[in-house]
C-alpha cells in the first residue's frame, strides 16, 4: 500500500485503532495529524488492551515510525502516562520509533483549567468537552498564543515566551472566570516535571517526512474522532476543535506535499456517540443499555456511557463523501449477533418530507429517524475469517448498508482482536 488515511465516517469511538494497528505491518511509518488526549483508540493485541490516546496506534509494530504531528495537541501529561504503561507492557519506546514534530504546540495547565471553567459556565447549554483542554488549546494556537515543543530545545527563549503568555492568561482566568491564576515558577516545574522527558523525541518531523517520501516509504495518517465532529464539516458547534477529515492530513502531519493514495472510512455496525449534540438515531431505555452493554459502549478516556442506537446511513453516507473514502472498514458486526431483527435508520424525516440529505447542522433537532428492518442471523460470528463463512443474513446486512453509502465495504471486523477480520 501506499499512503493512507484511517479515519472515522460518524461522530467518532468507530474502531479506528484496531484499523491502523492491523493495517500498520503494511507501512512505514504512522502519523497522528490531529487532536491530542480528548478521546481513545482502543488496540487489543498478544500484549493486552490499551486505550491509547496520543500515542499512534502504529507503536506496537516492530520497525514502524510513529510521528505525532504539527497539528496534534502535545499533552506531555498524558502523553508521559501512556508511554509508561506501554513501556510496563513491554513495548520499546525510544526516539527511533517515536518522533514529535518540532511545529507541534504543547497543552499547557491553564487550557484544561479553562476546559472545565467554560463548560461550568455553559452549564445545561454545554458542548460535552472531556475537559482535556483541547477547545482552548487550539483557541490559543489560532491566536498564535501557544509554545511550540522545539522552544523546549531553547530554554532561555521558552521562559520568555512563558513570562509572556503568562500574563495574559492570568488576566482571562482571574478577571473573566474568578480563577486562580500561575505563577513563573510553577509553570516552570511543570516543563520540568513533564516535559523535560519529551525532549528528546522532538525533532523536524518534516525533514523525516520529506526524506520519507523520496525514498518510497508508505504512510498511514490516522486521524481522531470522525467527520461528524470536524470542526468544518460535522455538527458544529458540538465538534471538536480541529479537522478530522482526511483532507488535513498532509497539512497536520507535517507533510503538506503527501498525496492520499487510499483512505479507510471506518463505520460501526450500529451508532455510537460520546458527549452533546444532536444525535438522529438515538436509542433510549432498555434497548439501548442492553445494545450498549453488548458492546461495551464507554469511553475510552472518560469512561461515559456512550449514547447508541441503529446505524444512520443518512450521516454515514454524508461521512463518506466528506472523508471522501475509498473503502469501508465495518466493525464490531458480531456485537448484532443478539437480535432477531436488525434496525437501521435508513432515512430522516424533516418538516414532514423524508430526506435523505444530511441537514445543516441547526435543523438536525428536528429531524426524525426512518427506520427499516433487515433480518438478523442470531449466531456467533466472532470466529469467522473468511466472507463465505459468515452467515447469509450477517452478509445481507453488509451488503444492504453498502449499496446505501455508496462505498465498498474491504474489511469486517467481528471483535476487537487483531485477526478477528473478514477481508472482502
Amino acid at each position: 500500500m501506499a499512503n493512507c488515511a484511517i479515519v472515522g465516517i460518524n461522530w467518532g469511538d468507530e474502531g479506528k485503532g484496531r484499523m491502523v494497528d492491523y493495517l500498520t505491518n503494511h507501512f512505514d511509518v504512522v502519523v497522528r495529524y490531529q487532536g491530542g488526549g480528548n478521546a481513545g483508540h482502543t488496540v487489543v493485541n498478544d500484549r493486552g488492551t490499551f486505550a491509547l490516546h496520543l500515542l499512534p496506534s502504529g507503536i506496537f509494530r516492530e520497525g514502524v515510525v510513529n510521528i505525532l504531528g504539527n497539528g496534534v495537541a502535545l499533552d506531555c501529561e498524558n502523553l508521559l502516562a501512556e508511554m509508561n504503561t506501554l513501556r510496563a507492557a513491554g513495548v520499546s519506546i525510544t526516539p527511533e520509533n517515536l518522533k514529535i514534530s518540532d511545529r507541534a504546540s504543547l497543552l499547557l495547565p491553564w487550557h484544561r483549567d479553562l476546559d472545565g471553567l467554560e463548560e461550568a459556565r455553559l452549564a445545561d447549554k454545554k458542548y460535552g468537552s472531556t475537559k482535556q483542554g483541547i477547545a482552548p488549546f487550539y483557541s490559543d494556537k489560532y491566536q498564535k498564543k501557544t509554545v511550540m515543543a522545539g522552544e523546549l530545545l531553547h530554554p532561555q527563549h521558552l521562559k520568555e515566551h512563558l513570562a509572556d503568555l503568562l500574563e495574559w492568561k492570568n488576566l482571562t482566568l482571574q478577571k473573566v472566570y474568578g480563577a486562580k491564576g500561575y505563577t513563573l515558577d510553577e509553570l516552570l516545574a511543570w516543563v520540568d516535571k513533564y516535559c523535560e522527558a519529551v525532549k528528546p523525541y522532538i525533532t523536524n518531523t518534516t525533514a523525516f517526512l520529506r526524506d520519507a517520501q523520496k525514498a518510497g516509504k508508505s504512510i498511514l495518517f490516522e486521524a481522531q474522532l470522525g467527520a461528524l465532529r470536524d470542526l468544518d464539516y460535522g455538527i458544529y458547534p458540538y465538534t471538536t476543535s480541529s479537522n478530522a477529515v482526511a483532507a488535513y492530513a498532509p497539512v497536520g502531519s507535517g507533510l503538506p506535499t503527501a498525496k492520499l493514495d487510499d483512505v479507510v472510512g471506518v463505520v460501526k455496525a450500529y451508532s455510537s456517540c460520546v458527549g452533546e449534540g444532536p444525535f438522529v438515531c438515538e436509542w433510549f431505555g432498555e434497548d439501548a443499555q442492553k445494545l450498549r452493554d453488548a458492546g461495551a459502549e464507554y469511553g475510552a478516556k472518560t469512561g461515559r456511557p456512550r449514547r447508541v442506537g441503529p446505524i444512520d446511513l443518512v450521516a454515514t453516507r454524508y461521512g463518506v463523501e466528506i472523508q471522501g473514502a475509498t473503502t469501508i472498514a465495518l466493525t464490531k458486526l458480531d456485537i448484532l449477533s443478539y437480535m432477531d431483527k436488525i434496525p437501521v435508520c435508513a432515512h430522516y424525516e424533516l418538516d414532514g418530507q423524508q430526506t435523505d440529505e444530511f441537514p445543516f447542522p441547526v435543523c438536525l433537532q428536528d429531524a426524525k429517524p426512518v427506520i427499516e428492518y433487515v433480518d438478523g442471523w442470531k449466531c456467533d460470528i466472532s470466529k469467522v475469517r473468511s466472507w463465505d463463512e459468515l452467515p447469509e443474513n450477517a452478509r445481507n446486512y453488509v451488503e444492504y448498508v453498502e449499496r446505501a453509502i455508496g462505498c465498498h465495504i474491504g474489511y469486517v471486523s467481528v471483535g476487537a482482536e487483531r485477526d478477528s477480520l473478514i477481508i472482502r
